[in-house]
């Protein structure tokens, strides 16, 4: 099997080519837009020169992980390189023959539910804060339409936290509080629910939850176990300092307990 990554050179995409590259069911390639020391790793632009397109021959997955990865993006950047960059993508996907993209969708499709009690699956409806969560959004519609219209297979894993620093241990050291590091996602959780959504068999569409095992967080991942075979190894329970609890509290009240109450009281405002 042939799989194509975009955004190898990335954080996780480099991760996961390794890994991939060492497995012997597997032939990979990669895509950066950034120049990256290894041979079957290419500079492209997903939202430049469409030269890119040849490198989608004989591909069978694509893993879509390019893209502005920042939640701060601003709309421009997220429309350029992540909207429109993975609408093209799919375009190109379906009409060179490519059977899937696992695309690398995010938990901030979810962010307005970080202070409700809201259980988090395919079927809540979403609230992106923010370009990127909207961008994410996107991803995932668009997605569905391909695999609807087109017969693109497409797998949309909403990715937790995955941390450049501090070896991606989970514990207080987490932003976001609880919320933080209940969606903690351990390396090997993160390459095994890759590779299970790259030879999963018959699915048309799906957005994923992928999370490692941690107990009393809101990510459902029960569908992603029965849909793709994910079998998380690890686990973390989040670990709530005084200091973390006072902080996310407050931001509770302000950004969602204060609005609910003024929306009720005045629903015209």
């Amino acid at each position: 099997m042939h799989v194509l990554i975009t955004g190898a050179g990335g954080h996780l995409g480099r991760k996961l080519f390794d890994t991939l590259e060492a497995t012997p069911e597997f032939t990979v390639s990669g895509i950066d837009i950034r120049p990256v020391d290894h041979p079957n790793i290419h500079t492209e632009d997903l939202s430049g020169d469409p030269k890119w397109v040849a490198r989608l021959k004989g591909v069978d997955v694509i893993v879509h992980l390019a893209g502005d990865r920042e939640p701060a993006a601003n709309w421009s950047s997220a429309i350029k390189h992540n909207m429109d960059a993975t609408l093209s993508l799919y375009h190109h996907a379906a009409a060179m023959g490519v059977r899937r993209v696992v695309l690398a969708s995010s938990n901030w499709v979810h962010g307005d539910k970080r202070f409700a009690q809201d259980r988090l699956d395919s079927s809540t409806p979403p609230g992106p804060v923010n370009a990127y969560g909207m961008s994410k959004l996107f991803c995932e519609r668009t997605g569905a339409y391909f695999a609807k219209h087109h017969g693109l297979s497409v797998i949309c894993m909403r990715i937790g936290w995955t941390q450049w620093t501090h070896d991606n241990q989970p514990g207080p050291h987490m932003a976001m509080g609880r919320w933080g590091q209940e969606m903690w996602l351990s390396d090997r959780d993160f390459l095994q629910g890759m590779h299970a959504a790259i030879v999963a068999d018959n699915v048309e569409f799906a957005a994923l939850n992928l999370m490692s095992d941690n107990p009393g967080m809101r990510w459902d991942i029960s569908e992603t176990k029965r849909t793709i075979g994910y079998a998380p190894q690890d686990g973390a329970k989040a670990s709530i300092t005084p200091l973390i609890a006072m902080k996310s509290a407050m931001k509770g009240f302000f950004s969602h307990s204060l609005v609910k109450a003024i929306e009720s009281r005045f629903p015209d405002w």
